[in-house]
């Protein structure tokens, strides 16, 4: 686990850190691009490790397996590949992702004294035009993250190269995150992968007539080292890879210090659910423990 002597920046690390007008930026539009936090030779361990990862090598392995686990395996073909746990099952990967200056970057933006990884999203599209998982259509994290207390978490979108719309790189949905929403239900609490892509582009439609504004997409276009940042309620997807190579990156979820497992009911009188229910320690009061190193260790504690 980290120790709090850690959380220090480098005085060339601290000029990497948003602005204060960037922070005010990002509360207006939901989204940040960052300077270049990763060196080239960085981002090569990234792909290096990745690379490593696919070919079947793990540090540990998660103890189970959570019902609603993203875990690509080679046996499912050339589609885009998704893999969660990636900080925890690989060191490696580990090593580049849990940089203090990511956190860093994220307190600032998040407006909070302390970061925690939530998840880590392992993400490959391959080069193929008309492949239908190419295509992530419209939605906000925190429709998955129902069980999580905190309105202010965060997800650090981290490409292994250049990142140019022909990739399909993430495109987000200007100033979505400050929407009033309609028409959620149960439903909403599903992955996307699990969802009616039409219902998906409908909903995005339908809010934003609500709140009486046009849907502006914003494509990231993002240089080898840098990543772009969303909030939690931003309305993002992407297209398909249309480039000669694969679109490789990690989607690190993040989290407030402040965030816990709240009871989220559903309609039929069940709770909603996260794969870390299944993982992490319980607090003394019986809940899951968001908070728990293993899976949740701190990136950043001011």
């Amino acid at each position: 686990m980290t120790t709090t002597e850690e959380f220090t920046l480098s005085e060339e690390d601290s000029v990497l850190l948003p602005s204060d007008e960037d922070v005010e930026f990002y509360a207006e539009h939901g989204w940040y691009l960052t300077k270049k936090l990763f060196t080239d030779e960085e981002v090569d361990g990234l792909v290096a490790a990745s690379e490593e990862y696919y070919a079947g090598e793990r540090s540990r392995l998660l103890p189970v397996r959570p019902p609603r686990l993203a875990y690509w395996t080679p046996d499912q073909g050339n589609v885009q590949r998704h893999n969660d746990y990636v900080h925890y099952e690989s060191d490696p990967l580990a090593s580049l992702l849990l940089k203090p200056i990511i956190g860093a970057v994220a307190a600032r933006l998040a407006r909070a004294n302390e970061i925690r990884v939530f998840q880590s999203t392992l993400i490959y599209k391959p080069p193929i035009v008309g492949l239908p998982s190419n295509i992530v259509p419209w939605h906000f994290d925190k429709h998955y993250w129902a069980s999580s207390s905190s309105q202010n978490m965060l997800t650090a979108f981290i490409p292994f190269h250049d990142c140019s719309e022909e990739m399909g790189t993430i495109t987000m949905v200007d100033g979505s995150h400050r929407w009033a929403e309609v028409g959620a239900d149960d439903s909403t609490t599903r992955h996307f992968a699990e969802r009616d892509r039409s219902q998906l582009e409908q909903m995005l439609t339908e809010n934003a007539a609500h709140n009486g504004v046009g849907v502006r997409k914003v494509p990231m276009v993002i240089p080898k080292g840098h990543m772009s940042f969303h909030h939690c309620k931003t309305y993002h997807g992407s297209g398909a890879n249309v480039s000669a190579r694969p679109r490789r990156a990690v989607s690190l979820h993040l989290q407030d210090g402040a965030n816990e497992f709240r009871q989220f009911p559903l309609s039929d009188g069940s709770l909603a659910f996260y794969n870390h229910d299944s993982l992490v320690r319980k607090t003394s009061d019986g809940r899951p423990d968001y908070s728990d190193p293993d899976y949740c260790p701190i990136l950043w504690r001011d």
